[in-house]
């Protein structure tokens, strides 16, 4: 019986008796990160990186959470386990498990590119590595983060040469978090939706370091409307919302707008194509300084990455999960007409 267990319910560790990342509640749930496709209610207990536990009682509600912070040990019913960084968000972790000589390593989902706030991706050496693959696809290749936050900053400054307010786009954990430091630079003033801002504080009382910035709400001085810098969740895209920031250029953030026709389909203005996941020279990367005998591949082009790698070397399987990932509501169709042009 391998450690890990593909199940209805997620991944199953039988000796340890506890999952990771489930699916439906379970009585134990080790998490990798506050993804909510990662993270889900109803379970009785959890255990996460210290720095996840805000995000889960902000996203959750009360419950029972344990925390540890990264490399240090811990045992479960005789099954050894550490967290590792995934760099993906603040407090995402790998998770290893260690059994009878059996080592395994779950990933949650990751990046390669330190981005100054969620640490620095951390290989770990293992005999069998579950790996997301969401850009798994070599049209996926990512600019460095210095070029895309300059890019950024240029069209902000544009835009408020023109008189016009800077509507961004971002998942509400994660990548609003991510892009606070490269507005500051450029704005006094960063106003932010209601979703954002429940994350952010929730941050902030956990004692993590944030540029300040302020939720925007009926009371919100008209004056800091005009020419304002904003940042969104997708979810707030054509409401009424938006139009308190009138006239105004939108702005998407995602891994998604590295593919033409994404911006137009999304009717935005301009398309920064920054992610949280690794790309495709990343995940084969870090797959490899894992030297793992055998590569899981979840959430993502598992068929096309799973068979790159079969024909490359590496002994990888395709396994079918309910894992989604922050970006998947920005995809629509644009890598199949891509990879169709």
């Amino acid at each position: 019986m391998p450690l890990i267990e593909f199940t209805d319910h997620g991944f199953y560790c039988r000796a340890g008796d506890f999952f990771i990342d489930p699916w439906r509640p379970v009585s134990k749930a080790l998490i990798t990160h506050g993804h909510s496709d990662h993270a889900r209610w109803g379970s009785k207990s959890y255990l996460c990186h210290t720095d996840t536990k805000p995000i889960l009682e902000t996203r959750l509600g009360p419950g029972h959470y344990e925390t540890v912070g990264y490399n240090e040990p811990i045992s479960i019913n005789g099954v050894n386990i550490s967290l590792h960084p995934a760099a993906h968000i603040i407090g995402s972790s790998q998770i290893r498990l260690e059994h009878k000589g059996e080592v395994w390593v779950v990933s949650g989902d990751y990046k390669l590119e330190n981005d100054g706030l969620s640490g620095e991706f951390e290989p770990v050496k293992c005999h069998n590595f579950i790996s997301e693959c969401t850009f798994g696809l070599p049209i996926y290749q990512w600019k460095p983060q210095a070029q895309i936050f300059s890019d950024i900053q240029q069209w902000v400054l544009k835009n408020k040469a023109a008189g016009k307010s800077s509507l961004l786009f971002a998942y509400s954990l994660g990548k609003a978090q991510r892009l606070l430091p490269c507005l500051a630079e450029v704005t006094d003033r960063i106003l932010v939706h209601g979703a954002v801002y429940n994350v952010h504080m929730a941050l902030v009382n956990a004692g993590i370091k944030l540029p300040e910035v302020h939720r925007v709400t009926p009371d919100t001085p008209k004056e800091w409307l005009k020419g304002a810098v904003v940042i969104a969740p997708s979810s707030a895209e054509g409401t009424p919302w938006m139009r308190r920031f009138a006239p105004l250029a939108t702005g998407v953030c995602s891994g998604w707008m590295a593919v033409r026709g994404a911006m137009r389909r999304r009717n935005a203005d301009a398309g920064f194509p920054l992610s949280d996941h690794a790309d495709w020279d990343g995940l084969l990367k870090a797959i490899k300084a894992t030297e793992a005998e055998c590569v899981y591949v979840t959430h993502g082009f598992t068929a096309a990455f799973g068979r790159y790698l079969n024909e490359h070397g590496f002994n990888a399987k395709e396994v079918k999960t309910e894992y989604g990932d922050d970006e998947t509501e920005e995809k629509s169709t644009d890598v199949l007409e891509k990879l169709e042009e």
